[in-house]
């Protein structure tokens, strides 16, 4: 398996957006490359994705497809700097085979380098296995409330 940090858009991972995008949210829309480009040249966030690669080998577009991604954004507040894993996504036919593990440790190691003091991130409950994987991360249920204000 390979997980890689993403600095370039290509056709292929615009197609892997329109696949998984769905498979995360029945109302977002898929990013197009000109999106896509925007979103990965923003400072603090980092897109990571995931490709059923034997460890060693080079993944070749096309024959192995992104399998999964996730999104880690990081930023500067009086506190510390902190960061966020937002919008992890395996493909259904991947699941259950080691891909949002290893999303998750590369976005945390990526963290670590980049000095961030903490990071969150939220789950609904009815993703049981979702949670499971974050707490055999490492990560711990927080007493808190989460609000959010839409216009």
């Amino acid at each position: 398996m390979t997980v890689d940090l993403i600095t370039d858009v290509t056709p292929e991972l615009v197609e892997a957006f329109e696949k998984l995008i769905p498979q995360l949210s029945s109302s977002a829309q898929p990013m197009g490359k000109k999106a896509l480009k925007k979103f990965v040249a923003q400072p603090g966030v980092f897109l990571f994705t995931y490709r059923a690669v034997p460890t060693g080998e080079a993944p070749v577009p096309g024959l192995d497809p992104i399998l999964g991604m996730l999104t880690l954004v990081t930023f500067q507040i009086p506190t510390g700097k902190r960061a966020w894993i937002e919008d992890v996504v395996v493909d259904n036919g991947a699941r259950g085979q080691g891909a949002g593990q290893a999303l998750v440790e590369a976005a945390l190691d990526q963290a670590k380098v980049l000095g961030c003091v903490s990071v969150d991130l939220t789950s609904r409950p009815s993703r049981e296995a979702a949670n499971r994987l974050y707490v055999r991360c490492g990560f711990q249920t927080r007493e808190t409330n989460i609000y959010r204000y839409v216009e």
